[in-house]
């Protein structure tokens, strides 16, 4: 852990240099408040079923993997996974906090998963290049279950046009949903964070909760997950967390 942590701090710096500005300023020049038409695109995306071809190399990652996660599934293994996880920093880490469990990283970027650190992947973890919404897809119909998916720092598509790129607003929301266990989403932005979890309610689902929306400590014991995480705590941004128990 403490090669994986040395290398981040490396990395943080570097692409500090490269693009401070761009990486790590507050979003200002977005939409104010919970989108007005987020409970009508929430529950017809609910409502419907998502019938978009899944990509090609997406079903050749998840039919790679399906039996090893399969397997494991049967012997009781909780499974994690770690969607648009970059260079899978936070896939690392998640592994080594969790030996018992298996955690599945998933980011369409082939150059972001191949990034080399010193500590090498965990046994208990799996890199996939693939597109997430479909990913989530396919594990649906493959009746898989998470104890817990992370989704850290996703594109907050801050302008009010660009609701339905958000991950509470895509017509694969209602597949995260059926992965069940606890999701949780961290974000810089505190109404993605807002509308995320308001998404909940209209989803229709009966015996889940949403905790709200949370402003991460970052004192002294908090460790960021990953190199955005740092960024914007070093930039002396708020973060903020929702948590879902489905």
């Amino acid at each position: 852990m403490e090669k994986l942590e040395q290398n981040f701090s490396q990395d943080l710096d570097q692409d500090l240099n490269q693009d401070h500005k761009n990486n790590s300023r507050a979003i200002t020049d977005a939409q104010q408040g919970i989108h007005e038409n987020l409970e009508k695109v929430v529950r017809k995306h609910c409502g419907n079923t998502y019938r978009k071809p899944i990509a090609e190399h997406t079903l050749d990652a998840f039919s790679k993997i399906q039996q090893q996660v399969e397997d494991a599934l049967a012997k009781g293994t909780p499974l994690l996974m770690d969607s648009f996880c970059g260079t899978a920093v936070s896939t690392r880490i998640i592994a080594k906090q969790n030996p018992d469990a298996l955690v599945i990283g998933i980011d369409r970027s082939e150059v972001r998963l191949s990034k080399q650190y010193d500590d090498s992947v965990p046994e208990n973890a799996i890199l996939v290049q693939a597109d997430c919404a479909d990913f989530w897809m396919l594990a649906q119909r493959a009746g898989w279950k998470t104890v817990k998916h992370t989704i850290l720092y996703p594109n907050p598509y801050p302008k009010s046009k660009h609701l339905k790129r958000r991950w509470h607003a895509h017509p694969a929301y209602p597949s995260l949903l059926a992965l069940g266990g606890e999701v949780e989403l961290r974000t810089n932005w505190k109404v993605y964070a807002d509308e995320f979890c308001q998404a909940l309610a209209y989803s229709g689902l009966e015996g889940v909760k949403s905790s709200g929306v949370e402003v991460i400590d970052v004192g002294e014991s908090f460790k960021p997950l990953t190199l955005f995480e740092k960024k914007y705590k070093e930039a002396g941004q708020d973060l903020y967390r929702c948590k879902y128990v489905l």
